[in-house]
């Protein structure tokens, strides 16, 4: 591993998904920070340092974002479009994390350049799984522009 934290932005609106990121990465031990925010606006807030992320130390860049789609306020393709939209925020890698397998939603998404478009499995242990792998993958062995 590289062992060097890395800032990720869960954007997710379901409290018990959150709760599972969190800890599969807590008992991963990935070197890294977990920021979660509830809904789209807030995502974007956060990016933009707007409201209450105003203050630089407290909303540091992310290295990569988490990102529902069926989001409250501002939906997630809406976020994901405006994060790759902005050359501020292009580079970031954007992971899709949603409970959709609808194929029109994984094709909007890569045509919104995901970077990856992974769906929640229903079984709590697959889910673990998943963001195990996800994690050593992304965190730990890929490679990233800084």
């Amino acid at each position: 591993m590289k062992g060097e934290p890395i800032v990720i932005l869960l954007v997710e609106d379901d409290d018990g998904h959150a709760e599972i990121v969190r800890r599969n990465f807590e008992v991963s031990l990935l070197a890294n920070t977990l920021i979660r925010v509830a809904d789209g606006q807030a995502a974007l807030d956060y990016l933009y340092r707007r409201n209450e992320f105003l203050d630089p130390a407290s909303s540091p860049r992310p290295g990569i974002i988490l990102l529902d789609l069926r989001l409250p306020k501002v939906d997630g393709l809406a976020v994901l479009k405006n994060i790759k939209e902005d050359a501020e925020f292009s580079l970031i890698p954007v992971v899709i994390l949603t409970t959709s397998e609808a194929e029109l939603d994984v094709a909007k998404a890569y045509e919104s350049h995901a970077n990856s478009y992974l769906v929640k499995p229903v079984d709590f242990t697959k889910f673990t799984e998943l963001l195990k792998t996800f994690g050593y993958y992304w965190l730990a062995w890929n490679h990233s522009p800084r």
